[in-house]
């Protein structure tokens, strides 16, 4: 491995721009090439990371990702060393393909454990070329699965609770929320089945239910937390036959939940397509459209919560509760919102991982890929913090 890397980012929107910047101070590039199918998303893209860096390392590309050809040629042309997702989850699993045939290391943000398992699938091929391959290494799943993992590390631990929520830090917008991602990535969550770990059983249970309240750390304090989907991912079968329990749990602001609760009731997030006026309309597209402009606050800065409370006993037998927070606030300095800087920059720790060689062959799942207390010695070098207390339980 040499001193130096190459990254190709695939997808040059808000988390794109974030990751590559974070490898520009952190990841030792040598060449960071920003692929988006609009080049003048790439163009932009790459004069941010630039300007940010105060050195000429972010090169703009033009490329139609959908196709895996496009992707090894360019990942061969630049002799690539990791290739990086950060477009639409669909694209993860061709891209994972096209990073084997290329022989690039490949991680991404994952937003689909579908397709997550699909990736894994390619675990033998990638052991049998030498390459790495982790998916889903965000925020939730991502981080929160590395914090699980330390908790069962520290602790003789038999119960993980996530929760995790990207908020405006005005608590007066619409619903409370804006736009902090994809609105499709939003509805997927929001949408479908959830696995989880109870009563020692991996089980599936149904997304945006079991609503309860609780109280977070200023400016959060009191809020709500809700089943989501995808935010476990491989966690229960990482951690399964470790604890009884794993969940996840998403948070929002007081009043989120029960407003679109009766929005999804009454079909608005369906995906079979309905009638109106003879044509042919599928209700979830009309709500991203909607959702889109009713949600889009770009000024307004945002923050990042994550809370992981795990329960187990010490090593003197006793009851213990190790909880871990982090909380994240928009950057003003950079412009990178906290979910850029939370859910980017752990992809960004990732790849160089890969890229410095400290990650061996196969499909990894980031809970088990390595210690997860120097990931968060990672975090903290990008004043990501996590507080941590161990507390003999009452």
């Amino acid at each position: 491995m040499s001193n130096s890397s190459i990254y190709a980012v695939i997808g040059c929107g808000m988390q794109g721009v974030a990751e590559a910047y974070d490898l520009a101070v952190f990841g030792n590039a040598s060449l960071i090439v920003m692929a988006d199918r609009d080049c003048s998303v790439a163009d932009r893209a790459a004069t941010r990371i630039n300007e940010l860096t105060g050195k000429t390392i972010a090169k703009p590309v033009e490329l139609d990702a959908s196709h895996v050809s496009n992707v090894v040629q360019l990942l061969k042309k630049h002799n690539v060393t990791v290739c990086c997702g950060a477009a639409h989850y669909a694209l993860n699993l061709p891209l994972s393909q096209a990073s084997l045939e290329a022989g690039a290391h490949f991680c991404d943000m994952g937003g689909n454990t579908g397709v997550v398992m699909q990736q894994h699938e390619l675990h033998n091929e990638a052991v049998s070329k030498g390459i790495g391959i982790v998916p889903d290494c965000g925020i939730a799943p991502g981080t929160a699965n590395v914090l699980a993992a330390r908790a069962i590390k520290h602790i003789r631990c038999h119960a993980v609770q996530i929760y995790c929520g990207g908020l405006p830090q005005s608590r007066d917008l619409p619903l409370g929320y804006r736009v902090v991602f994809s609105v499709s990535g939003l509805t997927n969550e929001y949408t479908g089945s959830c696995s989880e770990i109870r009563d020692g059983n991996i089980v599936s249970v149904p997304a945006f239910t079991e609503k309860e309240e609780l109280v977070l750390p200023e400016p959060v304090g009191h809020s709500e937390a809700f089943l989501t989907s995808g935010g476990t991912s491989t966690g229960p079968l990482s951690f399964h036959g470790k604890v009884k329990h794993y969940g996840y749990k998403t948070v929002r602001y007081p009043g989120h939940y029960d407003v679109i609760r009766s929005m999804i009731d009454m079909g608005f997030l369906d995906l079979n397509p309905i009638q109106v006026d003879g044509k042919s309309v599928v209700p979830r597209e009309v709500f991203h459209t909607l959702a889109s402009q009713y949600w889009n606050y770009p000024d307004e800065p945002d923050l990042l919560v994550l809370r992981v409370i795990a329960k187990g006993l010490n090593e003197a037998g006793e009851p213990v509760v190790m909880s871990q927070d982090l909380m994240d606030f928009q950057d003003m300095k950079t412009g990178f919102t906290a979910m850029e800087r939370t859910t980017a920059f752990s992809t960004a720790i990732v790849a160089a991982e890969l890229a410095s060689g400290q990650l061996g062959p196969g499909v990894h799942f980031l809970e088990s890929a390595f210690d997860p207390d120097r990931f968060v010695e990672a975090l903290a070098k990008r004043n990501l913090n996590v507080s941590t207390l161990i507390n003999i339980a009452k």
